[in-house]
């Protein structure tokens, strides 16, 4: 993905009623402060700068936009603000809380609640080859990615997808609950622009559906970038990108070499999610969340198939011939 290349904006400056304290991240899309109101609470500031677009200098406030990238632009602009204003009616302890949304400096800013933690990203890297293949606690995943679930699942009842889950985008609090941040839906909105060479996904996390435009995104595109954190979390890396799995699929193999690690319910459930084919994954949240429960991550791993494994096999049968043409929850494709 790209980077930030524009100057943050200079702390101290006041925009939209809030002060900016520092810059807390940056990356090709956005740069997200710390910033506090006129009675000290701190709040996330993320400005929409989509560095592929536009240019600031240190010293300017206001970005400054090519003339043919505008309609781009602008498009990205209002995605960007209309996903705030989906967020902001999203009340839920494991997804990101807008409180606040404006224009200002010729862009779109959201204001979020300030949550002090770490990403799951930062957990994976600190634990990866410490446990002879096994990076994170099998307990430990399930957890975090149950209380993930429950968050994105709300998500979807308000007609969004996610569209960039990966262990960066999951914020651990400092009492380990999860926070889905960074929605991808805003980006998504740039990558449909055919005269733009993105692209806005994260390889490895990212469903096959995400590298083509014009495909139909639903739930089970969200599945596919769960299946492939919870790959991240217990492999200590991403999986093997979606368009190089559709020459030599090597996901498989890797799953099968963990076996040691983890168990075979949650190997197969990991498998069923990261299915190439969009109607062979769990079509719902709901649906793999139920899987999930299944697993009873034992002292010692068994090697023999599970009945988790067959059940997810008999269910993956069952899924209807459909959504070619069907409904599809907050479709931006």
């Amino acid at each position: 993905m790209a980077t930030q290349t524009n100057a943050p904006l200079p702390e101290g400056l006041e925009v939209g009623g809030y002060r900016i304290v520092r810059k807390i991240s940056s990356g090709g899309f956005s740069i997200v402060y710390l910033a506090e109101d006129d009675s000290g609470v701190q709040y996330a500031i993320k400005e929409y700068l989509p560095s592929s677009l536009v240019q600031r200098a240190p010293g300017e406030l206001e970005p400054r936009v090519a003339e043919a990238s505008e309609p781009t632009f602008l498009n990205g602009l209002r995605c960007f603000f209309e996903e705030g204003r989906a967020l902001a009616r999203i009340f839920h302890p494991n997804v990101v809380r807008v409180v606040n949304f404006f224009r200002a400096n010729g862009t779109v800013y959201l204001v979020m609640a300030y949550e002090r933690g770490r990403s799951l990203q930062e957990l994976v890297l600190r634990h990866r080859g410490r446990h002879q293949g096994r990076t994170l606690a099998e307990r430990h995943v399930l957890r975090v990615f149950h209380l993930a679930m429950n968050g994105l699942r709300e998500v979807h009842a308000n007609r969004l997808l996610h569209l960039d889950l990966k262990p960066a985008n999951v914020y651990l609090r400092l009492d380990g609950t999860p926070l889905l941040l960074d929605f991808g839906a805003a980006r998504r909105a740039l990558d449909v622009q055919p005269h733009k060479l993105f692209p806005m996904y994260t390889p490895g996390f990212a469903a096959p559906e995400l590298y083509r435009r014009n495909q139909q995104l639903g739930p089970w595109t969200d599945v596919y970038g769960i299946g492939a954190s919870l790959f991240g979390c217990m492999a200590g890396q991403p999986p093997q990108p979606a368009d190089q799995r559709e020459l030599d699929d090597k996901v498989p193999a890797a799953l099968d070499a963990m076996e040691h690690a983890y168990s075979r319910a949650l190997l197969d459930l990991v498998g069923w999610c990261l299915k190439l084919d969009a109607l062979e994954r769990p079509q719902s949240v709901f649906a793999l969340q139920r899987a999930m429960r299944h697993i009873e991550p034992p002292d010692d791993v068994p090697r023999a198939p599970s009945t988790v494994g067959r059940w997810i096999d008999t269910l993956a049968g069952r899924v209807p011939a459909r959504r070619r043409g069907g409904e599809t929850v907050g479709s931006i494709g």
